[in-house]
């Protein structure tokens, strides 16, 4: 197989690949025949003040997942306990993680495609795999402000329409719950906000194959939703800089107005405890776990690639590590106090319904739609409350929904600048994204949408996709590239070093952690559950492991393509004569070959013998 020696050690200075990378993608606008009619290549800009890049991360990382999935997950993994794995993941893969990739973009200046390919040309495919998860998460978490947008439209009329029973979509069950005030109330009671969730807004249908027509009214909900993320990326950092200043801190008033109307609520010391107390028995779930580490990376935009464009349009000199902790603490703050808000509500319901608070709201996503507009209701002026809220969580959503989209195109714009950073190609270019995203996301607002937008949540942008990209760049980094060597890049940037304890991290604790993590889901592996209980069939869980495959398999296939499309030999030689990683892949492969010509049935010793032969030289290339 052929391979450069460059490509396969990386000797050569990172920042002359990475000239050479942009100087080879300007170099199209000779071949593509452009004239000088049709205007010059437009710079790639940088962001117009330190404040621009923290609110634009802050509002990428600070999102739903912290009101929404945050507070869902401990509801649904035991309460308090799973703070437990969510801290062990933020000390042994968070935070060394999201310094990674936004060091990795501050120091080549280069979007999540680009970036892989200048330090660690065999792991391009980290970067496509990062796109496209990008999409994927661009399709189904923009329907989560549709619906927002859709209460918030509700929110104007005189009187809530989750408030009350009067409405068309009510059923006889439907009851209006008046603190301790419950007799006479049916077994099966349902309250107003319930139905008004999963009867109007959802019009939840019995199952993922039933999925209807398109509920109109939604979809114009979407399709107003992502002409406000269009304009806010059109114009690139720009544009996106200016409007995370309100996007970024508007919802951190509202919430904490929220949180102090919460905790006066009666019952909200019963959810606030249950959401503290641990139980130890969950934390034999491997799914724990695994959802800990998932929102870890989903919540800190781990594996996306939008820290890394976020991180490209910094000034070389930015103290990235200073950032990377304060960005990282709030993140987690914001989390573990929006969880106050959510259980203190679900503490006043369950006490409504004379229930446990486990009972309450088991509908998944639909938990802030359900617990907060509860809240809001009993507040003095309720429609003021509810369209603060409303925009509250729109605003969280919108900044992480433009900020990837910016990532996106930062990506495509570094790959092919001297073809769409020229005129209006880049807008239109985004128009169409937008539109294709728009189109494949009316799936969602049909009544078994909701189920489409279960399984795109749970494999798509989290699980074993984000899992593995996690793996791969610790292996990059922490084998290939090399901890000292990234350290040392770092400190050019910084001035100083950053702690030992992250090269620790990159060479073996974050690797280590996420490969037993997805192994250990792997093997107590279950069907997926939707809403209203229904078990995701068959073709549902084959149609999920495709959005896996989707991004994850661009990682061998971009290695292939390496390795067939580089001029050299398969074995190559750095200039300290080690062998390279991919030799002791060939010499196992020889090895077994010879073997297996004298022992038609190898068994054991030989599996055994190769795998120690491999690892023998793979240690010696990583020495």
């Amino acid at each position: 197989m052929p391979l450069t020696k460059p490509a396969m050690v990386g000797q050569a200075s990172v920042l002359q690949e990475v000239e050479a990378l942009k100087d080879s993608t300007l170099a199209e606008k000779v071949v593509d025949g452009t004239t000088e009619g049709e205007g010059k290549i437009q710079d790639r800009g940088q962001w117009a003040s330190k404040a621009e890049f923290l609110l634009a991360v802050a509002g990428q990382i600070i999102g739903l997942g912290n009101v929404w999935r945050f507070p869902y997950l401990c509801y649904k993994n035991g309460g308090g306990v799973f703070f437990v794995p969510y801290l062990l993941f933020l000390v042994l893969c968070g935070i060394p993680l999201f310094l990674l990739e936004t060091a990795l973009g501050q120091y080549t200046s280069l979007g999540g495609v680009s970036a892989w390919r200048s330090i660690c040309p065999l792991f391009g495919g980290l970067g496509y795999a990062s796109q496209v998860m990008i999409l994927h998460g661009c399709v189904y978490y923009i329907i989560i402000l549709a619906w927002a947008l859709f209460y918030l439209g509700c929110s104007f009329q005189s009187k809530l329409p989750w408030a009350h029973c009067n409405n068309t979509w009510n059923t006889e069950t439907c009851a209006v719950f008046e603190g301790e005030n419950i007799s006479g109330l049916p077994l099966n009671a349902t309250s107003p906000v319930m139905e008004f969730w999963e009867r109007e807004v959802l019009n939840l249908s019995d199952g993922v194959g039933e999925l209807g027509s398109v509920h109109w009214r939604l979809a114009l909900c979407l399709l107003a939703v992502w002409v406000v993320c269009y304009f806010c990326v059109w114009k690139g950092v720009k544009s996106t800089g200016k409007v995370v200043y309100l996007t970024a801190t508007f919802p951190y008033a509202m919430l904490l107005v929220l949180l102090v109307r919460g905790v006066t609520l009666p019952g909200a010391v019963d959810g606030i405890i249950y959401y503290l107390k641990p139980n130890h028995t969950r934390l034999s779930d491997p799914q724990v776990w695994m959802d800990a580490g998932t929102q870890i990376f989903f919540s800190y935009g781990i594996c996306l690639g939008s820290l890394t464009a976020l991180g490209s349009y910094n000034k070389f000199n930015n103290d990235c590590y200073r950032d990377t902790l304060l960005l990282c603490l709030l993140n987690s703050g914001t989390s573990f106090l929006a969880g106050f808000a959510i259980f203190a509500v679900l503490g006043f319901m369950a006490q409504e319904q004379s229930v446990h608070i486990s009972e309450i709201a088991q509908s998944g996503p639909g938990l802030a739609f359900i617990a907060f507009p509860r809240a809001v209701s009993m507040m003095p002026l309720p429609q003021l409350w509810a369209v603060s809220f409303f925009l509250m969580i729109i605003m969280l959503g919108l900044d992480t929904q433009f900020v990837s989209l910016e990532a996106l195109m930062t990506s495509l714009t570094d790959l092919y600048p001297a073809v769409i950073r020229r005129g209006q190609r880049r807008e239109l270019l985004l128009l169409l994204v937008c539109g294709i995203c728009f189109l494949v996301g009316l799936v969602m607002v049909t009544p078994g949408g909701f189920y489409v937008f279960q399984i795109y949540d749970h494999f798509s942008c989290s699980g074993a996709s984000l899992l593995l990209l996690s793996i791969f760049q610790s292996v990059a980094i922490g084998w290939v590239y090399g901890p000292d060597r990234f350290s040392n890049n770092i400190k050019s940037m910084i001035g100083y070093l950053p702690p030992s304890t992250f090269k620790l991290c990159w060479r073996y604790l974050t690797p280590a952690v996420c490969t037993g993590t997805f192994v250990f889901s792997l093997v107590s592996w279950s069907p997926l559950k939707l809403g209203k209980g229904v078990v995701a069939p068959a073709w549902a869980t084959a149609l999920g492991w495709l959005l896996v495959l989707s991004s994850v398999s661009l990682l061998p296939l971009w290695t292939i393509y390496a390795l067939m499309n580089t001029h050299g030999t398969f074995i190559q030689v750095d200039q300290t004569n080690k062998p390279c990683f991919f030799s002791s892949f060939y010499s196992v492969y020889v090895y077994c070959v010879i073997q297996w010509s004298n022992h038609p049935r190898p068994g054991k010793t030989l599996v055994c013998t190769g795998v120690c032969f491999m690892g023998v030289q793979s240690l010696i290339c990583f020495a």
